[in-house]
């Protein structure tokens, strides 16, 4: 019976063992399979960050693209408005030319006015005859008759001159008044434009502020869920290193159970021993002839314990367009069906209305031939040649202002609200580039 109490002994220490092995598996499975989920977060999130930055980067290149299209906005409102102040200085100068020289055919009228009363006063029949009776001298009086013609002659001829004046003065201020509303039309949509540019950078950049918080949000999670895998690392090891603490001790404990075991299992054997030995040594009682021989062994016997701890594990080995034939001509030709038609700002329509930019627009994209739909952004279509050098199909470009060159140093473009779509000279302003886009 003893001897059985102590196998029992040396089965719970190795039992002992096993169940520590068991609880810290458990717990290292759970906080393993807690350290996977986070990774599985941290990678989503990084791929979450890269994302975010690809779009904060292509907002910033569409942004930087914006801003050089504004500039040029900028300056072309800047070159349109000191254009329009020059033509203010030069309307005025030419209303008070027309001013003056109106004065002048007054003045010369009144004078020539005043001469011929006193003509008509001095003369007349009976003028003419007292100068006659009182002279008694045909060659005066003819002398005088010459010099009233030439003197009439010389009035009229002045009073010609100041209303040829007048009206070559009223062409020109005409004409001013046109120009000076054409550069008004052109300034007011260049700063259209630039008022929509600046709007839509402001929500470029708004976007862009908000990708940065994103990124930045992401970035700090990221760092939750890295400091959060270092602390399951932590915990991995430290669970381990209890683990083999515990092992360790249970495997000294269920050494030291065998081993008092086996000095148990000695020290009854010895005892057994030395019993029979003093049960041997006793006289028989028995009769003659009759022999006690009853040797037999009242010991238990017992298998040995085997108090080494198995030890085993799972085996985790998971591992743009092409112009194709077209020609300069035929876009010239397609341009002109349309001259008449009305100039609407910001329209899309060759019939029914539309600007400069999308009267050009609209002709080439009828050929299949993309180009911009802003005129500051024609200036960069294409590639550029020389005015000497403009073909039929190039698109000639003004500060503000875009027409398709017709040849003969002519263009058709929608000009403004009060001509729409017609025809004029090339050189009617200055000209920024001569774009070739076929």
């Amino acid at each position: 019976m003893k001897r059985k109490r102590l196998v029992a002994l040396g089965l719970i220490a190795v039992l002992g063992c096993t169940q520590v092995v068991t609880v810290y598996a458990d717990e290292m499975e759970q906080v393993q399979q807690q350290k996977e989920d986070a990774s599985e977060s941290l990678d989503a999130l990084t791929d979450s960050i890269t994302d975010l930055e690809a779009q904060k980067s292509q907002i910033e290149s569409e942004i930087n693209s914006l801003d050089g299209q504004l500039i040029t906005t900028i300056a072309s409102v800047n070159m349109l408005n000191e254009q329009i102040t020059d033509q203010e200085a030069a309307l005025a100068q030419t209303e008070q030319e027309l001013e003056a020289a109106q004065a002048n055919r007054d003045e010369q009228y009144q004078s020539m006015m005043n001469r011929m009363q006193y003509i008509y006063e001095k003369g007349g029949n009976g003028g003419w005859a007292t100068i006659l009776l009182e002279n008694g001298n045909f060659a005066d009086l003819l002398n005088r008759a010459e010099y009233t013609q030439q003197l009439y002659d010389y009035d009229r001829e002045c009073l010609e001159q100041f209303v040829q004046t007048i009206n070559t003065v009223s062409e020109l201020q005409n004409q001013q008044e046109t120009e000076m509303a054409n550069l008004q039309v052109m300034r007011d949509e260049q700063e259209s434009q630039q008022a929509s540019l600046e709007q839509l950078l402001e929500e470029k950049r708004a976007t862009s502020s908000d990708y940065d918080l994103q990124i930045q949000q992401a970035n700090e999670k990221a760092d939750e869920y890295q400091q959060l895998i270092e602390e399951y690392n932590s915990k991995l090891q430290e669970l381990e290193a209890q683990r083999q603490a515990e092992e360790e001790a249970a495997r000294k404990a269920a050494e030291e159970a065998a081993a008092a075991q086996a000095a148990a299992e000695e020290a009854a054997r010895q005892e057994e021993a030395n019993q029979a030995a003093q049960d041997n040594s006793t006289p028989s009682t028995s009769n003659p002839g009759t022999s006690n021989s009853d040797n037999s062994d009242n010991g238990y016997y017992e298998d040995p314990v085997d108090d080494s701890t198995p030890s085993g594990g799972a085996d985790s080995g998971d591992s743009g367009t092409s112009s194709g034939s077209t020609t300069g001509q035929a876009i010239v030709n397609y341009a002109l069906q349309f001259v008449g038609n009305p100039y609407v700002w910001g329209g899309n329509s060759l019939t029914n209305g539309t600007d400069c930019s999308g009267f050009v627009h609209l002709v080439f994209a009828h050929f299949g031939i993309s180009v911009s739909r802003q005129s500051g952004a024609l200036q960069s279509d294409g590639y550029a040649v020389p005015y000497s050098e403009a073909q039929p199909g190039d698109i000639i470009c003004y500060a503000g202002h875009v027409a398709i060159y017709m040849g003969n140093g002519q263009i058709v473009h929608a000009a403004n609200e009060q001509v729409g779509i017609t025809t004029g000279s090339a050189t009617y302003t200055s000209i920024i580039t001569v774009r070739r886009v076929i």
